[in-house]
């Protein structure tokens, strides 16, 4: 069975929707260069000053995705 982690991009502010959604698209094409599997990709919006994009990928790839892109946090997935 496949660890998985959710990993999670923080974004604060008036705009922070806008620039999550932004983030999200080049999240996306980033994935599909690095040809890396995952079985999430997200937007949440929680209010009008915090969105947050998160993608739920192998915990193996932890080390790759802290290196190249750097998220705010991360989750376990059970």
């Amino acid at each position: 069975i496949m660890k998985l982690i959710k990993l999670i991009w923080d974004f604060k502010g008036p705009s922070s929707n806008k620039t999550a959604e932004h983030f999200k698209s080049h999240l996306d094409q980033f994935l599909k260069i690095e040809n890396k599997t995952f079985s999430d990709l997200g937007l949440e919006t929680v209010n009008d000053s915090y969105s947050f994009v998160f993608v739920i990928t192998s915990i193996d790839d932890l080390n790759f995705f802290k290196e190249k892109l750097k998220p705010n946090r991360g989750q376990k997935v059970n």
